[in-house]
């Protein structure tokens, strides 16, 4: 009998041991499996999840847009006085609903793609009717001397900006600013020109890219790392050698800095680490858009690409302000962040009613770190144009210095939805927390199990041995 309840005793022992080892050998095996499912459903591929998500947003973006309706014209064109600013909207369009176009994957593990441009007014989520006007900068008639800078041409330009009675200034809707307008100045020019003009003009029914971009099959740690755009590479550029922002590489850590793509501003942005952020019960982190992505070149020396306008940069020693003219056809606009956040004093001191804040105006994005999925995101940005004076042209002739001046700001966003964040739990986070349960019951009863009878054989011996 008593050596009956030694076995069984010694036999628990034995058994709780062994759920304990199996609990920790669970551990590693456990990471292996996690890490090799990852690895098969981040690559950009028909038939994964992460090709699911990428064809098509799995979330509505939308992007925002407030305007900059000038109060004091007259003070601004006769005087050259400092624009007063106040903000309208927000003004609101549906973006990127429609699939990537011709999609083809290539044999040095990459895919191409076309991403068609198309935005749809949202009125129910806006202030205000697309239509609705506000009086802000004449973009033909600020950007033409930059462009031509010859003292004849710009004599030449003088008389067609007069002759269409076109001013620094102009009354314009929400509609044409954005997606473009006839512009009476640019149809007197004689020689060839694009007629219209607009913010974001061309956009619908155009299409952007080519891109090309790594499909992760041979490397996760390359997934969605553009490759080329519109057929040139630009890593180690200032342009881009980065990510479209929808999907990162997986197993991101807080140490990371993640750098995302906007063909929008042609350039790379990057993200570091902030915060721990739980949406619709995902745990993510959140990385934002910090000081140094628009510092001067002196503190950001990759920024050195942006700043090609010495008198406005103090020699590139002012911050917050970076000159895109570029990639935009020469044009002089120049994009900072919202209410000119984190720029210095040289840029914020020409204007008026501005009013920086960092929760409302910063940048940042919410990535599921396990599998690099960006399941929350707010890309804010401020569209300026460099305005100088120009003594050949009247309509400029009374500015007494060059400064940046806003048009608009934007707040691209989206976040998971319902449908898609169950989804994302039942597939992903609660398999993962399934397992990790697992192992820490095994752990735990086995050695509770492996304790207690061991203790209580170590007992049974005693008072065996005392009698």
């Amino acid at each position: 009998m008593g050596c009956s309840r030694n076995c069984g005793l010694l036999t628990g022992a034995i058994i709780g041991g062994v759920l304990a080892v199996f609990g920790g050998v669970l551990i590693p095996l456990g990471d292996y499996l996690v890490d090799r499912t990852i690895r098969k459903e981040d690559v950009i591929e028909n038939g994964t999840i992460a090709y699911e998500n990428w064809v098509v947003p799995g979330s509505p973006v939308y992007r925002q847009f407030w305007f900059y309706d000038v109060q004091n014209p007259e003070e601004v064109m006769n005087n050259g006085s400092r624009p007063i600013l106040k903000q309208i909207g927000p003004y609101t369009y549906r973006m990127r609903y429609l699939p990537k176009e011709n999609i083809t994957q290539h044999p040095d593990y990459t895919v191409s793609y076309m991403l068609p441009n198309v935005a749809r007014f949202e009125p129910d989520m806006s202030v205000g009717s697309e239509n609705d006007t506000f009086t802000c900068i004449n973009l033909a008639v600020v950007a033409a001397p930059a462009m031509y800078q010859n003292s004849f041409v710009q004599i030449l330009l003088n008389t067609w900006i007069k002759s269409s009675n076109s001013l620094m200034l102009q009354t314009r809707s929400v509609k044409e600013i954005l997606w473009g307008y006839e512009d009476p100045f640019l149809k007197k020019v004689l020689f060839p020109v694009e007629r219209k003009i607009g913010v974001f003009y061309p956009y619908n029914g155009t299409s952007d890219g080519l891109y090309r971009v790594f499909n992760g099959k041979d490397d996760i740690s390359k997934t969605a790392i553009i490759q080329s755009y519109k057929n040139k590479r630009y890593h180690n550029s200032c342009f881009i050698s980065s990510i479209d922002g929808a999907s990162f590489p997986p197993f991101v850590k807080k140490d990371r800095i993640l750098r995302f793509f906007s063909s929008d501003i042609c350039r790379s942005i990057y993200g570091i680490f902030d915060s721990e952020q739980i949406v619709k019960e995902i745990p993510l982190y959140r990385f934002t858009v910090p000081h140094g992505a628009f510092a001067s070149p002196l503190e950001t020396p990759e920024n050195k690409c942006f700043c090609t306008e010495t008198v406005l940069s103090k020699n590139c020693t002012a911050s917050g302000a970076l000159d895109i003219s570029a990639c935009k056809e020469g044009k002089p606009v120049y994009i900072t962040l919202p209410h000119f956040l984190y720029a210095s004093e040289d840029v914020t001191e020409n204007i008026e009613g501005l009013s920086a804040n960092k929760d409302e105006h910063e940048t940042f994005l919410d990535v599921e770190p396990t599998t690099g999925f960006t399941l929350r995101f707010a890309k804010k940005l401020q569209i300026n144009l460099l305005v100088k004076p120009a003594p050949k042209i009247e309509a400029l002739s009374k500015l007494t210095k060059s400064y940046i001046f806003p048009v608009l700001w934007l707040n691209e966003t989206a976040v998971i939805d319902d449908e898609k964040a169950a989804m994302f739990r039942s597939k992903v986070i609660s398999s993962i927390k399934l397992l990790h349960l697992l192992q820490v019951v095994l752990i735990i009863a086995g050695c509770v199990m492996f304790l207690a009878f061991a203790i209580s054989y170590c007992i049974c011996k005693s008072n065996k041995l005392s009698e």
